[in-house]
């Protein structure tokens, strides 16, 4: 028997690296030797201190209970002292910060929150491609506005505002920028927020790459009435490799987190304990770690610039974060070249494309992936030419 979907299925289609690493999987099943570099799924370990900890929250009484909704005490003050110390914001541990299943979740539960049906939504192109699925299945409208190379990878604000702004309800921006690794600057955050507040628009940044290559980890909240207008989203995933662990945070003023509670309460039972535990550590762990991580990435980032130059792509050396942005050379097709080098090659990278119209010529390097398979992709692509 059928029974229909609901119509915001029409809206969206499976998300890309869904459905594209089913037919990775298959062909490694099949044999073939792939080299994933597309996916910033982090395959290093978290610090030892953190798997200390959740070992040890197993046997603590009420561990396996349902938790808080609002994380226990201890989280909330490690994230209040993290973003003390590492981007000078101070928070209300009561009301200011909410832990989340991962931030992915995040960009749900605040457009839940703050989208009706008609709404409109600013999304950067390229993007994170989430930003418009989560819009459309809440059957709010995306407004795309375009990033380019030329400014940085930033916002033409003088473009914005010459487009029709009424309606538009929430903006999305991301620095450091996924996928291009644009670093962003406070100065541009203070463009976004006096943006913002003009046009009585919720500004949300999606900020889990700030200390990935990047020696300038600066939060919107930090901008002198941001919190007016704006919330942060921040993860664990990529600064301390617990991309599987789904944990995260949202930060901002009371009454935007008391919103956005009212969705995630309904939506889930509170985070495991020892999850919460092991961020703790995570949260508190010394700047040598931070250092050691980077040591790691720069190498690798080397080396895939050297893979790209085989590629002739170009490339930004100042860019940060967990990938490289490469420019393909003129005329070439960002799908159908990934594909050609995954199938001729065993080479799997991301097309610009899927992050927009304006990712249409680029490809993107993730650095989640030992420097021995990146010179065994150098070395394949050197024998081929």
């Amino acid at each position: 028997m059928s029974i229909q979907t609901a119509k915001r299925l029409e809206t969206v289609k499976e998300y890309y690296f869904s459905t594209k690493l089913r037919e990775v999987r298959s062909l490694i099943a099949s044999g073939k030797p792939i080299l994933n570099m597309a996916i910033g799924s982090p395959d290093l370990d978290p610090p030892q201190k953190v798997l200390e900890e959740i070992k040890s929250a197993l046997f603590e009484e009420g561990a396996h209970k349902y938790q808080s909704y609002q994380g226990i005490p201890e989280f909330r003050q490690a994230i209040v002292d993290f973003y003390d110390q590492k981007y000078g914001v101070s928070l209300d541990v009561e009301k200011e910060v909410l832990p989340l299943l991962g931030s992915k979740e995040g960009i749900m539960h605040i457009s839940m929150a703050y989208l009706n049906e008609g709404d409109k939504v600013l999304i950067p192109n390229p993007g994170y491609p989430t930003y418009t699925s989560v819009s459309k299945l809440l059957r709010a409208e995306p407004i795309y506005y375009d990033l380019d190379e030329q400014r940085n990878w930033e916002p033409d604000f003088e473009a914005l505002e010459k487009e029709d702004l009424e309606n538009i309800k929430m903006m999305w921006v991301n620095y450091p920028h996924m996928p291009t690794g644009a670093s962003g600057n406070l100065a541009l955050f203070k463009r976004l927020v006096a943006f913002a507040k003009e046009h009585k628009i919720l500004l949300v940044n999606d900020n889990p790459y700030s200390f990935v290559l990047n020696e300038n980890p600066i939060s919107i909240l930090a901008v002198e009435g941001a919190r007016d207008v704006a919330l942060e989203l921040n993860s664990l995933s990529k600064t301390f490799n617990m991309a599987g662990w789904r944990v995260g945070m949202v930060t901002g003023c009371p009454d935007k987190i008391g919103a956005v509670l009212k969705v995630k309460s309904n939506m889930d039972s509170g985070m495991f304990l020892g999850i919460q535990k092991g961020a703790i550590a995570a949260l508190r762990i010394e700047e040598v770690w931070y250092k050691r991580m980077n040591a790691i990435y720069e190498e690798r980032r080397k080396l895939i610039w050297e893979l790209a130059t085989v590629l002739k792509c170009s490339f930004d050396r100042e860019a940060t974060g967990m990938f490289v942005w490469a420019k393909l050379p003129e005329g070439k097709d960002a799908e159908e070249y990934i594909d050609h080098l995954l199938y001729e090659h065993d080479i799997f990278i991301a097309p610009g494309s899927i992050f927009g119209d304006k990712g249409n010529g680029y490809i993107r390097f993730s650095l989640c992936i030992p420097e021995q398979q990146i010179k065994e992709a150098i070395n394949r692509l050197q024998v081929a030419v």
